[in-house]
């Protein structure tokens, strides 16, 4: 079973979103294990402090290091080993699926969350393996980011999810964005959900959804392409799409 730990100044908001929903329930069942660690609990200072002005000045505080640290040395007593240490940040390599997918195949990873300015380089230095941000922008805190890379990456898991097809066909996951989704009623606003749909011809159905899925790349995220398994049939339609 995967284990996450995450090292947060604030387990409680990390803690009450993972009781939460499809991740909640696979923690219960034991598909998943995700634990918070609060950074404040390993800080030597009498006030409780993590935190200080930066040296150099400028606006702001930067996280301490012997906090982080220590926290962290902890958690590798308490589970036997070193866990694969990310931490999330604005400066990373932006958050891709796959990198969701190779990252579900480790057993134990550590998300550090940062918080005011940002962390002490040099406890970057010491004991962070991957740095990764979730978009070109800026949140207030790490907490955010690690929920959201600990749900892609427990979605990810065997037994999570009702079966693999839930998560193949979604967006990104084969370099496609996925086909438009449907349900009753058939009409609404006098827009009628596509004949093919209920058809009952599974291979009509399965090639509309294939060729919704190319054209929604093509117009919106025609930079995936680049990355996803093309059949003949796909490059004919993307062909003719590009001829309109």
């Amino acid at each position: 079973m995967m284990r996450i730990d995450i090292l947060t100044l604030f387990p409680e908001m990390c803690c009450s979103v993972l009781r939460e929903s499809i991740i909640g329930r696979a923690r219960e069942r034991g598909c998943v294990e995700i634990n918070c660690r609060n950074i404040r609990d390993y800080t030597l200072d009498k006030h409780n402090r993590v935190d200080d002005s930066p040296y150099g000045g400028g606006m702001g505080m930067v996280m301490q290091v012997q906090p982080i640290f220590d926290c962290y040395e902890s958690l590798c007593e308490d589970i036997g080993v070193k866990p694969h240490l990310i931490y999330l940040t604005p400066q990373g390599k932006t958050l891709t699926q796959k990198r969701v997918v190779e990252l579900s195949k480790l057993d134990n990873i550590a998300l550090l969350c940062g918080h005011y300015e940002g962390i002490d380089e040099r406890v970057i230095e010491e004991i962070v393996d991957e740095e990764i941000s979730i978009g070109d922008f800026v949140v207030t805190g790490g907490e955010l980011p690690a929920l959201m890379l600990a749900d892609a990456i427990s979605r990810m898991l065997p037994g999570v999810l009702a079966n693999e097809e839930a998560f193949e066909a979604e967006s990104h996951f084969n370099s496609l964005l996925e086909y438009p989704q449907y349900t009753r009623p058939f009409e609404w606003h006098g827009k009628q959900v596509p004949e093919v749909l209920i058809s009952g011809h599974h291979e009509n159905i399965a090639r509309w959804r294939r060729e919704q899925s190319l054209m929604r790349t093509y117009k919106r995220r025609p930079d995936m392409l680049d990355g996803a398994e093309l059949d003949k049939k796909d490059l004919a339609f993307l062909a003719q799409l590009k001829e309109k």
